[in-house]
């Protein structure tokens, strides 16, 4: 059975000066899937996703969130829409905590509003209390609940993949883009981070789009790889039938050693 799509992009273009960055890309991402993105070094992935994200505007074509055309949405607008995206190095805030990076992520926080903490103090006291829950049982679902009070800055580098991977599940996102999880993790935090990740689509419906170099992590998840090459696709299927492809080979898997 084939999946709808919860992304698509159009023939998606961008210039950066003189340089074609990403070159008439049409893609599809279907929904409740895990799906790989690889290429070489500038192959224009890092670029798309940002295009994705809202953090460039493309030079031409367009993106689609089911059926809603969001090109040109910026990223507060896009993670209200329920499109959320990770970073390669964590963004955390480091001076607070682990409980606290969670309970900033959540939305429409009545507390924001200097109104409601006068007019309508005991309704932001339940939601605080609601979020406090949520944040715990996200702590557990990841097992950072003995982080909970540990600032953020403090912790390694896979942890602060997890804490990110946990802000995503403070909201109720359609889609959540992963830029390379795996960089820089040790082998036991990958591990964890490749289980609450496939736990997150198989459990809760997560779809997930991510840029990945670690093959093996890929075939672990991935249920379709898609392949860039020199700004454009060059190519889509499952992992086994990516490293058996002449033309990845070539492209991409040739120059990995």
């Amino acid at each position: 059975m084939t999946l709808p799509a919860i992304i698509r992009t159009n023939n998606v273009c961008k210039q950066f000066g003189g340089l074609q960055a990403v070159s008439g890309v049409s893609l599809e991402i279907p929904a409740g899937a895990i799906t790989g993105l690889i290429g070489a070094n500038g192959a224009g992935k890092t670029t798309l996703f940002n295009i994705i994200a809202g953090l460039h505007k493309p030079t031409s074509g367009h993106i689609f969130l089911m059926d809603t055309d969001i090109t040109g949405l910026v990223p507060h607008e896009l993670y209200a829409a329920g499109l959320l995206r990770t970073f390669q190095i964590a963004r955390e805030f480091s001076k607070l905590t682990v409980l606290e990076n969670l309970l900033v992520a959540a939305d429409s926080q009545l507390g924001e509003s200097i109104i409601n903490t006068w007019l309508a103090r005991g309704r932001v006291r339940m939601q605080e209390k609601k979020l406090r829950k949520q944040a715990a049982e996200v702590m557990d679902f990841l097992r950072l609940s003995h982080l909970a009070h540990t600032p953020a800055g403090q912790l390694s580098g896979g942890q602060k993949k997890l804490v990110e991977l946990g802000r995503t599940m403070m909201t109720t996102p359609k889609i959540v883009l992963l830029d390379e999880v795996g960089a820089g993790v040790n082998k036991t935090l990958l591990g964890e981070i490749a289980d609450a990740i496939a736990r997150l689509n198989r459990e809760r419906g997560y779809t997930f789009f991510m840029i990945e170099h670690d093959l093996d992590f890929l075939e672990r998840l991935c249920s379709s790889v898609i392949v860039m090459a020199d700004g454009a696709v060059l190519t889509q299927g499952t992992i086994n039938e990516i490293k058996n492809n002449e033309a990845v080979i070539e492209s991409y898997l040739g120059r990995q050693g």
